[in-house]
């Protein structure tokens, strides 16, 4: 499974809760057709794995993804324009 450092955790709810008003929204980390990954809003699923932050469901994996997941980090760089996510490692095939 992805490892979310706490201050990923923290700007994905900070993320969620600036971009949606839906309760039952998440962010979902996916395998891009480019074999890149990157994150989408979507809802939670029967079987996705789930991060959460203060009692808020931040960020879901689906099952399949989340077993390749091992060495994968979700961490935020500080950059002049602010925070921003960055995933570091790829996923195994």
């Amino acid at each position: 499974m992805v490892t979310v450092t706490e201050s990923a955790k923290q700007e994905l709810k900070k993320i969620l809760l600036n971009y949606t008003d839906m309760s039952q929204a998440r962010l979902r980390l996916v395998n891009r057709e480019d074999g890149e990954l990157g994150l989408g809003m979507d809802i939670e699923m029967p079987g996705d794995r789930c991060i959460e932050y203060d009692g808020l469901a931040v960020l879901v994996v689906e099952e399949k993804l989340a077993e390749n997941l091992t060495g994968v980090t979700i961490d935020v760089d500080k950059t002049p324009n602010g925070s921003e996510l960055v995933i570091l490692g790829k996923p195994r095939d």
